[in-house]
């Protein structure tokens, strides 16, 4: 599952000299990701709500320790919008809750391909509803890009045959996994409005405590007691997810987010492996098809943007005096 509902670039200048640094810290944290998705999904009968507590509990260990080393862990708490960091962590929980239970249901490279919808609907929703202009290139891109969400969902929803059963397990995964990718982008929304006023590690390390807290909520739907392989695997999830947010938010550092952005589909290539080497799985046509579609046009429109950010700037060169 794509880390887009807790992801928070770094606002520190890039640095120009480094742009093999920055791809490779980003090919790292997908690494941290997928392998976190993977402890999570191994773990079968853990309820999603669970899942949540587990991975974000764990992940404030490593953040916290790299804080403290990095002298941040004081300033990293002084906050100017207490109540944008609770929004901002209850559609991530909630986004996260989703995704994790599509896990359970779905094969991991669908789940994971699914959500790479999200930021195509942040274009979507950026336009609807806070009136972003958006050009026809991006909304060739954008659409394209959903045809592509619809081929992999279209055989898991058999809700829509006559006949299916309405509780159908890969129904209702793939229902979750788009439920997912929806909220994912309204987090990354609420994110854009932290960012004005907020430290990236006041947004990562908020979110991480306010998700834990919100997951204990869930208790009353009924949680497990984990296994010894299972608390291992949950723990080790949840320090993996940890990481990978150091290792996205430390990429931006060293390389322009045009040029580290596109690495992030690595791990549709990485769950393909995992899927078939751990789980079993054998990827359908349509995922294959519909996951393609999605790369194409999520790379594409990143490229626009780059290259209207350089067009811009050179105007701005032109211009002055």
């Amino acid at each position: 599952m794509p880390p887009s509902a807790t992801a928070t670039p770094a606002r520190a200048k890039p640095n120009v000299a480094g742009p093999l640094r920055g791809v490779v810290l980003k090919v790292l944290s997908v690494c941290c990701f997928v392998v976190m998705a993977t402890l999570l999904k191994a773990t079968r009968t853990i309820p999603a709500g669970e899942l949540v507590f587990f991975r974000c509990v764990f992940a404030i260990v490593p953040v916290v320790a790299y804080l403290a080393w990095q002298r941040q862990l004081r300033t990293a708490f002084r906050t100017r919008n207490p109540m944008g960091h609770v929004v901002r962590s209850f559609i991530g929980v909630t986004s996260m809750g989703l995704g994790f239970f599509a896990l359970t249901r779905l094969p991991l490279p669908e789940t994971t391909a699914i959500g790479y919808a999200a930021p195509l609907l942040i274009v979507v929703f950026s336009a609807v509803l806070l009136k972003e202009r958006v050009h026809v290139f991006r909304w060739t891109a954008v659409l394209i890009g959903l045809v592509g969400v619809v081929i992999i969902l279209w055989p898991r929803l058999t809700l829509f045959s006559s006949g299916a059963p309405i509780g159908d397990n890969e129904s209702v995964g793939a229902a979750s996994a788009l439920g997912a990718a929806v909220m994912s982008a309204f987090a990354m929304m609420q994110v854009r409005k932290l960012v004005q006023t907020e430290r990236s590690e006041t947004i990562v390390i908020y979110f991480f405590v306010c998700a834990s807290l919100l997951s204990l909520l869930t208790i009353p739907l009924g949680w497990l007691m984990p296994t010894p392989q299972q608390a291992v695997l949950l723990v080790c999830a949840g320090f993996a997810g940890g990481v990978g947010q150091l290792l996205l938010t430390s990429c931006y550092r060293y390389a322009d987010m045009s040029v580290i952005a596109p690495f992030e589909y690595v791990s549709v290539i990485l769950t393909i492996i995992i899927g078939l080497v751990v789980f079993a799985e054998i990827p359908t046509v349509s995922m294959i098809a519909g996951a393609l579609i999605i790369v194409a046009s999520g790379i594409a429109v990143i490229l626009r943007e780059h290259h209207l950010g350089l067009d811009r700037v050179k105007a701005r060169e032109a211009a002055t005096p």
